[in-house]
């Protein structure tokens, strides 16, 4: 009767696991809620974005999570066509040989612009020159010039502070300050450069030295910063960085932000872009200090 007993009881513990292993849904009166998760990574410049998106989403859809990391957004799109994140933010377009590696690997990126974005250049507020043009700050940036005193300023030397290579703001800023828009020009920044690992380094450091000269996103630009004014050549019009100007086209160093998806988005990411680029997401992209769409 005792092995009898045992092995009853020993078949009852079965049945439990396997109910338990079958995973048989919700007990009956739970309010447990399935959640669905979205893997987001890129731009050290849309970070913050990104993030306030993802918490004010999560408060409208409980059962959605959007995990967000940085990285640059270099890594962010490699990140996509590894398939190991459901999107990607960049502050540049996708290159022609990440869009060859996407094929490679089976991946069809398509590009979402969800904002816009204006390169402010900053210095320290001790610093009496107030403005640049294109021309002058491809020389410094370059190397070629390396005295603020060559640019209207005093007898100082000039410190470099650019972002990290996997950065788009470090791709864009080369490509259209650097070497002007030309896209047959090599032109490197100089091998002085310090290269910063986030736009908050860059803050930190024009902050607290009188010789340097970096760039920021303008979300990123802060009180005790001085901000130049920049023309696109000798003669044009000096422009500031704002909201307005980067709209009216005015200001020489703006740019669109991006989001890219593997293939044309379904369900809840499609549901998810549609709220960041509809008003509830806009008002938060002019509340982190960037340009909405119009």
């Amino acid at each position: 009767m005792a092995i009898r007993r045992g092995a009853g009881a020993f078949l009852a513990l079965l049945f439990l696991v396997g109910l338990l292993a079958c995973g048989g849904g919700p007990v009956p009166g739970s309010t447990a809620v399935s959640t669905t998760r979205i893997q987001n990574k890129g731009s050290d410049t849309m970070v913050n974005l990104a993030l306030a998106w993802a918490e004010a989403y999560n408060e409208l859809n409980p059962s959605i999570e959007v995990s967000v990391t940085g990285g640059g957004s270099g890594t962010g799109i490699a990140a996509l066509i590894n398939q190991t994140v459901d999107m990607a933010n960049a502050s540049r377009q996708i290159k022609a040989e990440e869009v060859g590696q996407a094929e490679e690997s089976g991946v069809l990126p398509v590009e979402h612009t969800v904002a816009g974005d204006a390169i402010a250049v900053v210095v320290h507020p001790s610093n009496p020159v107030d403005r640049l043009t294109i021309p002058q700050l491809s020389d410094i940036f370059s190397g070629k010039i390396t005295n603020w005193l060559q640019v209207g300023g005093e007898d100082r030397p000039i410190v470099l502070l650019s972002r990290e290579s996997n950065s788009g703001t470090h791709v864009f800023f080369l490509e259209e300050v650097v070497r002007r828009g030309d896209r047959d020009d090599k032109t490197l920044f100089s091998p002085d450069t310090l290269l910063m690992p986030s736009s908050e380094g860059i803050s930190a450091e024009v902050r607290q030295n009188p010789n340097a000269i970096g760039y920021d996103g303008l979300g990123y630009v802060t009180s005790d910063q001085k901000v130049l004014a920049v023309a696109p050549a000798d003669g044009r019009p000096y422009v500031m960085p704002s909201v307005d100007t980067v709209k009216n086209g005015t200001y020489p160093i703006a740019r669109p932000l991006y989001i890219y998806t593997v293939g044309e988005p379904q369900g809840a990411i499609a549901g998810y872009l549609e709220w960041i680029t509809g008003p509830e997401g806009q008002a938060i992209v002019l509340g982190q200090g960037f340009v909405p769409l119009d």
